[in-house]
């Protein structure tokens, strides 16, 4: 068999993902939201911003509606700063008393659009969007596997699989590079640590599509793939988190309060499944952002003592994400057409 037609097969392959997507009314969910934080980065200004910034030591400094700040006397003599800023939003239709200095306030905003907004509420949304890809791409009636006969079901769905990676890390590009690049013209802060948060989402979405690939391989359900992988990133988040939590409580004598038992089967589903807490907690490292934001209780602990192993935890989880599409390979290749 030629090799030629297999990078076109990729390609159109790519386009027919391009055009399913379009064709989903997530996507114009996912679009609006985008354009949204766009809007929100693109109209924001920062007035009479002071650095606060004095070498290796910690300033001291006040926001302006503090109590303190108005007793000009006691400031003189304190050596203490006085925050007077302000952002303002929608053009100045919003204004905000700054708490701390420019570069502070647009940290704080990129780590609720990573933490927050594409973290969170956009790989569920991506998962749930990208659920009836697959089971339609399976349909023996469909036009993607009645025209590409030529080259090997495991192909057709690796592309398929990195066609769908591919549309939603475009996504990831255009909100994640977007809102840094309209907030860097916007306040002349420019922090590339937060582009960190493309490679990251769009990792932890391959690792669960993956599992949603071999849902759709084995039931060929929309529901199922959908209700499915929403089910399992819970299951992930819930096991990574107590696998912590018990770690936590040991740290601080507590252990051995739920019996060996349960603490190696948790250690156990922990190394063996997806560590969606983790790759949060990868992103908080990477974005510096425990002085701003505190994630929960046993995450911060773990955190705080340096005992996440970020890359041993990414390693874990794209075994996991090649084991699954190795199944999910396998059962379209058996499945009789």
């Amino acid at each position: 068999m030629s090799l030629l037609p297999l990078p076109r097969t990729a390609v159109w392959m790519l386009r027919d993902t391009w055009r399913q997507s379009l064709a989903s009314g997530i996507f114009w969910i996912l679009l609006a939201g985008t354009l949204i934080c766009l809007g929100l980065c693109a109209s924001m200004r920062i007035e009479n911003a002071a650095s606060l910034s004095f070498g290796e030591e910690a300033p001291d400094f006040l926001p302006a509606n503090d109590p303190d700040a108005r007793d000009p006397e006691k400031l003189r003599t304190s050596g203490v700063s006085v925050v007077r800023g302000q952002t303002t939003l929608l053009w100045g239709a919003i204004r905000i008393p700054l708490a701390r200095d420019a570069r502070a306030t647009v940290h704080h905003v990129q780590l609720v659009l990573a933490l927050g907004v594409a973290d969170t509420l956009g790989l569920l949304l991506a998962l749930t969007w990208t659920a009836g890809f697959l089971p339609s791409f399976f349909d023996p009636r469909s036009a993607s596997v009645l025209l590409c006969k030529p080259p090997s079901r495991t192909r057709l769905l690796l592309y398929k699989y990195a066609s769908v990676v591919a549309v939603v890390g475009l996504h990831a590009v255009v909100l994640v590079g977007g809102t840094w690049l309209l907030l860097g013209v916007k306040t002349g802060v420019w922090d590339r640590a937060y582009l960190w948060a493309i490679p990251l989402l769009v990792l932890q979405f391959a690792v669960f599509f993956a599992f949603s690939a071999l849902l759709a391989s084995s039931t060929r359900s929309t529901v199922v793939c959908v209700l499915g992988t929403v089910m399992f990133w819970a299951v992930c988040w819930a096991m990574n988190y107590g696998y912590h939590a018990l770690h936590a409580r040991a740290a601080d004598g507590n252990g051995g309060v739920f019996g060996g038992g349960v603490e190696q089967w948790t250690a156990l589903g922990y190394w063996l499944l997806p560590k969606p807490a983790d790759a949060s907690l990868l992103l908080y490292e990477k974005l510096d952002a425990l002085r701003l934001l505190r994630p929960p209780e046993a995450l911060a602990q773990v955190l705080g003592g340096g005992g996440v192993r970020p890359w041993l935890s990414v390693a874990a989880s794209l075994g996991f994400m090649a084991v699954a599409l190795a199944a999910a390979c396998r059962e379209f290749a058996t499945a009789d057409y």
